[in-house]
């Protein structure tokens, strides 16, 4: 290590090019990291922070929640086996909806849930809503930027339902788009296309059923309904339409990113290496050992790889900080760790390639050029 920082503080603007080229790559990496991850959550966030470790779909569904059809009869079939309070119907349903006080048009998907169940949203400002009382939702809070405050009337485009916006939930959003939770009874009217006040039939179908099971529970309910699947989360998460497509794209993009990485740190170092080649040769023949030398070459990568990632981590905070809340960015302690040491690790890797290239000089040959 001493041999590495004695050439590094010799050579300052070599290295310091070579550390600024490896922050650019390491921003880029954690940047895009970050808008992957970001993505994903914007996507899945009202299944993800569900409190449910199973789903109950349609069998020929699949696995898709907005593709599934159950009804009541299927509920209690489930509840027999887990019981009425580990057992909610989630109904779905995307559409556009417009508010009394703004003219802009808004995606959203309606899910309807039963408001003192198992995945009853958390309010996180205003009130929540009853089972009993039609015509109040609670909302995401991105609805806010379209201008939807507590109280505003939305109107559903597709059936002319007004409700009145009750309170705010956080992160809750499904397909990219916020999420309106509205009560059973509400989504019966909806389901129907009639207008409140009109009789509603108590048999209007649901998407899915919200499960706290065990396995074994649900190996029962498997035998018990035949025309149904009972999957994950995670299983459910990828088949959200465009969920899978999306992600895979840009962990391409990632892991290209790393490879680049890896192949112009490892370029760089090479050519630094062959003009050092004299040097090695002297070395060598001073009868310095090839692990002091491998360790030099590595402990110089380690450090500007790390100087650089430790530098990029802050630009990324900062620029986290910057950005608009509609642009969805997110990096999670555990995401930060893997990224930081896969980016090390492929760096370190690059320089195995200079090291093989020091393991080769020769040391006669060496002198015999630097003589020459």
């Amino acid at each position: 290590m001493f041999l590495a920082l004695r050439e590094m503080r010799h050579s300052k603007a070599r290295y310091m090019l070579i550390m600024v080229i490896m922050l650019l790559v390491s921003f880029l990496v954690l940047f895009v990291t970050g808008l992957a991850r970001g993505l994903a959550y914007a996507n899945i966030s009202a299944v993800q922070n569900m409190p449910a470790n199973y789903y109950v779909v349609q069998g020929d569904a699949d696995q898709t929640f907005r593709r599934s059809q159950l009804n009541d009869l299927d509920l209690q079939d489930v509840r027999s086996v887990v019981g009425e309070a580990n057992a909610t119907p989630i109904g779905i349903q995307m559409s556009t909806i417009t508010a009394n006080d703004t003219d802009a048009k808004t995606d959203v998907t309606f899910f309807a849930v039963d408001m003192k169940g198992l995945i009853a949203p958390a309010i996180t400002k205003g009130e929540a809503i009853t089972n009993q009382k039609k015509g109040s939702v609670v909302v995401d809070r991105k609805l806010e930027q379209s201008g939807i405050t507590i109280g505003s009337t939305i109107i559903d485009q597709a059936t002319g339902m007004t409700w009145s916006v009750s309170g705010y939930v956080q992160d809750s959003s499904y397909s990219h788009t916020p999420v309106v939770y509205l009560n059973l009874a509400d989504w019966q009217e909806m389901k129907q296309g009639m207008s409140r006040g009109a009789e509603v039939s108590q048999t209007a179908s649901f998407n899915v059923i919200a499960l706290n099971a065990s396995s074994n529970q649900v190996t029962k309910i498997t035998d018990k309904v035949n025309h149904v699947e009972v999957i994950t989360p995670k299983q459910a998460i990828s088949s959200i339409p465009g969920y899978a497509a999306e992600q895979n794209s840009l962990l391409m993009m990632i892991a290209f990113l790393f490879v680049i990485a890896a192949f112009v740190l490892a370029v760089f170092f090479y050519v630094i290496t062959i003009q050092k080649t004299s040097q090695f040769g002297i070395l060598k023949a001073m009868g310095t050992k090839m692990s002091y030398l491998a360790w030099s070459v590595v402990g110089q990568v380690m450090i500007l790889s790390v100087a650089s990632l430790s530098i990029s981590l802050l630009l990324t905070f900062g620029m986290n900080l910057s950005l608009p809340d509609s642009m969805p960015f997110q990096l999670d302690t555990s995401t930060l760790i893997l990224t930081s040491c896969l980016f090390v690790g492929m760096s370190l890797l690059g320089s195995l390639i200079s090291v093989a290239r020091v393991a080769k000089i020769d040391a006669l040959e060496a002198i015999g050029r630097t003589g020459a």
